[in-house]
């Protein structure tokens, strides 16, 4: 009983792998018609074709090691002081853009040194003017 269990086993592997690995063959009968099939014609010219191997499954996903996870700790750490130095950005750009607002809207803007508040001249907010709008462009866009 075993042997006949497993010569059919053998039967079925050795009828599996010979099919997966058949020809087939391509011809155009009397009629124009075109046929495809395992055998080729008799007495007529065929041509072979080139059936596709087997696609290989995908290798499995390595297990996560410590390295990787240390990698991952390194990352989150490096995306936390990103997302850090961006707030920081978006606060300063937000700064400017009102500093440059209150000079340009605002002919007569003080400024305290010293102890002591003293008015721009014209030149002096002009100039300071360039330098936020500068600014604005070197670091906010």
């Amino acid at each position: 009983m075993r042997w006949i269990i497993l010569a059919a086993t053998l039967a079925l592997a050795v009828g599996s792998a010979a099919a997966q690995a058949a020809q087939i063959y391509k011809w155009v009968d009397a009629q124009g018609v075109t046929h495809f099939d395992a055998q080729p014609p008799v007495g007529q010219s065929s041509q072979e074709l080139d059936t596709p191997k087997a696609v290989p499954p995908p290798p499995t996903a390595p297990a996560r090691t410590d390295a990787s996870q240390e990698q991952q700790a390194v990352d989150a750490k490096v995306r936390k002081q990103v997302a850090a130095q961006e707030a920081k950005r978006k606060e300063y750009c937000e700064t400017q853009r009102t500093n440059l607002a209150l000079l340009q809207n605002n002919p007569r803007v003080r400024q305290e040194v010293n102890g002591e508040f003293r008015r721009f001249t014209e030149e002096e907010r002009q100039a300071r003017i360039v330098e936020i709008k500068k600014s604005i462009d070197d670091t906010c866009n």
